[in-house]
């Protein structure tokens, strides 16, 4: 079946692990296509990303960068994503609009699993991708190695398109499998066509054969061509290649070097006969092709004086500046590269834009003229994994620091933020350490805001173990009314998870209906703080009988009185410490479960039970329950333990007493922090 030739603009995004040159690709791309004169790195601090202080100062990509160029006639927007895990909501947000990812890696089989995550996502979402193995000048490991390994974590069949030429146990060069034409890398240069070198003969005809029957499993004139002998020629076999990447059947793969430019050409070749258009990446998004506008928000910044930038794919349509999108007027429309921006009057399907000051506008939103087209397919923002508590140096600007978090969530939804409503502490929550230190010094960079950042504290609670009957009296006498106040009240532990219980038994008026409530009120207000420090729980207290003076006693007179009783009668009910304890399932490589045990236990946690994750190929789930104080940095010690991918979901399940040294500990530093 033949492919029809794409029509309009199209976009690759670039995703990869971290420093597996994805930034060097991208700058690679944009030099041969005549974009940028000179060829830039993260670490020289020029590159056409990572212009920001904070990619800056850590030599890697922070946010996604964003850059339209020509190629051979046709506009293509590149989107380069970064590679660090605690970063992933970027790469995400950037794949939903993409018509082809290129998934770069290395030749490096024990690297393999850190592309895992990039290539689930690709797989669950049916999105067309290539790989490039990057780096082969200096690779060790063969491809064939690599790519066994790497077919472990794709569902689709990964497609061996091209060799490598050895020589003195260097790369040195390619043979392209479709046309069998060999060619030698010459850094910096377009590659010297040369003969297939006769040792490795055999080999490019074993991985051509090997070519044929994968993409034979999806064309049946090809599966009858290889079953009659007949060698089908390159135009057919380009054909298929085209139809099965379109289709996301197969996952093409191809090798080079970026830095040198070493089998860039040959990518972009691929990307441009191959890769899908808007209208086919429309279809497969579920999109109608009717009428009018049509665009969608992938990525959000605020960037200073400029005001909000909605940088948007238009699926259909055409959007001119000053057209009114979802009841927001666009107010400059330009065409990106990095950091320069070329105001744009009009822009078209396929086309990627930066919409000026659509301040209502959301990132994931869909536009259209009259803001009730339907939504297209968005990811939800990925859960918090690791929070800090912040505040600002000054206490007059948390004001401002609210406006400048909510701007933030509002260009990356996978930061949240707001009171702990436990502790009272101010939580700002990401994906990692590293994600929350950036957004911190966005805060500074951006908005001018010293923030001072901590652990967070544990919401403990405390209950009691033993009942008791306190009678406590509250007189006071003043020149006018006095206060009188008397109780008897019973205050008995409750089953773990009941909460609080108030009830009353008086008989004979002893104590008026109207001072009742007051009582309630005045155990509530000592219940926030009991003896241990901690807000009490799982306690029920019945009010049982009293006195009451007809002058002098009032509302506020109880409610003292029962606060006395309290403070009187709990240090003698045998208070106790307890602990949030959360549910937590694991999700990683089964070739790390084994060491599971040794994290658990050394957390004070217990493991509940083991799981193959569904839809996930060699990958486990282990329930756990763990105690909230061992949480704070699980992330960090589970990343560094499986290279950076594994993960885990929780949810609180219940409170258990806390006792010992460790919470002796606990007790004494609330006291000391509450100046008692």
């Amino acid at each position: 079946m033949a492919s029809k030739a794409p029509a309009g603009p199209r976009v690759a995004t670039i995703v990869g692990p971290y420093l597996c040159g994805k930034t060097a690709l991208f700058e690679s791309i944009l030099t041969l296509t005549g974009a940028i004169g000179r060829k830039g790195s993260s670490k020289d601090g020029y590159a056409v990303g990572d212009g920001t202080p904070e990619a800056v100062k850590r030599q890697m990509s922070t946010e996604v960068n964003i850059a339209s160029t020509e190629y051979l006639g046709e506009s293509w927007t590149f989107l380069d994503c970064p590679g660090s895990v605690e970063m992933l909501q970027e790469p995400i947000n950037a794949l939903m609009v993409a018509d082809t990812a290129v998934v770069v890696c290395e030749a490096d089989p024990s690297r393999a699993l850190t592309v895992a995550p990039v290539l689930k996502f690709l797989d669950e979402n049916d999105i067309p991708h290539i790989l490039f193995i990057n780096k082969m000048d200096t690779a060790i490991a063969g491809v064939k190695e690599a790519l066994e390994a790497l077919q472990v974590h794709s569902k689709r069949p990964l497609v061996l398109r091209e060799i490598p030429i050895r020589e003195n146990d260097k790369i040195i060069g390619h043979v392209d499998l479709v046309s069998e034409r060999a060619f030698e890398w010459s850094p910096g240069k377009p590659s010297e066509l040369i003969e297939i070198p006769g040792p490795i003969q055999n080999s490019e005809a074993e991985a051509r054969t090997e070519l044929l029957e994968s993409l034979a499993d999806f064309d049946d004139a090809l599966l009858e061509s290889l079953l009659e002998d007949v060698i089908p020629s390159s135009e057919e076999i380009y054909n298929s290649l085209t139809n099965d990447l379109q289709r996301s059947f197969i996952v093409p793969v191809f090798i080079g070097s970026a830095e040198q430019d070493n089998g860039v050409r040959r990518l972009l070749k691929a990307l441009r006969h191959e890769c899908p258009d808007a209208p086919a990446t429309a279809e497969r998004l579920g999109i109608d092709g009717g009428d009018g506008v049509l665009a969608q928000v992938f990525k959000t910044v605020h960037a200073g004086h400029a005001g909000k930038m909605s940088f948007a794919r238009i699926w259909r349509g055409e959007v001119t500046d000053g057209m009114t999108l979802n009841e927001e007027r666009v107010s400059g429309m330009h065409r990106v590269l990095g950091k320069k921006h070329d105001k744009l009057s009009k822009a078209g399907a396929g086309d990627i834009v930066a919409l000026g000051r659509m301040d209502g506008v959301k990132t994931g939103a869909t536009l259209s003229e009259n803001g009730t087209a339907a939504d297209i397919r968005w990811p939800d923002p990925l859960k918090p994994l690791f929070a800090l508590a912040i505040h600002t140096e000054h206490r007059e600007d948390e004001v401002k620091l609210s406006v400048a978090l909510a701007k933030l969530a509002d260009q990356d939804p996978s930061i949240s933020y707001g009171p702990d409503p436990d502790t009272g502490e101010f939580l700002l929550w990401g994906q990692g350490e590293m994600h929350l230190l950036i957004t911190i010094e966005r805060l500074k960079d951006r908005f001018d805001l010293n923030i001072i950042s901590d652990r967070p504290q544990i919401p403990y609670k405390e209950t009691i173990r033993k009942p008791i009957s306190q009678h406590s009296r509250h007189k006071k006498q003043t020149g006018g009314h006095g206060e009188f106040g008397d109780v008897h009240l019973d205050i008995k532990p409750l089953p773990r998870g009941s909460g609080f219980i108030f009830d009353q038994t008086i008989t004979g008026g002893v104590v008026p209906k109207q001072y009742i409530p007051a009582v309630e009120l005045g155990v509530k207000d000592f219940m926030s703080r009991g003896p241990l420090g901690f807000s009490v729980v799982d306690i029920s207290v019945t009010l049982t009988d009293g006195q009451f003076h007809a002058v002098d006693s009032s509302e506020m007179a109880f409610k003292k009185a029962a606060g006395q009783a309290m403070r009187e009668g709990m240090p003698n009910c045998s208070p106790v410490l307890l602990e949030p304890v959360f549910k937590v399932v694991l999700i990683l490589p089964n070739e790390f479960t084994s060491k599971i045990q040794r994290l658990i236990s050394g957390r004070r946690g217990h493991i509940q039970g083991f799981d193959a994750k569904q839809g996930w190929e060699g990958w486990d789930e282990v329930s756990v329950q763990l105690p909230q104080s061992e949480m704070y940095d699980l992330i960090i010690e589970l990343r560094s333990m499986t290279q950076g991918v594994g993960t885990f979901q929780y949810e609180f399940d219940h409170l258990q007493e806390f006792s010992g040294k460790a919470a002796d500990t606990v007790v004494s530093q609330r006291a000391t922090a509450h100046g008692h």
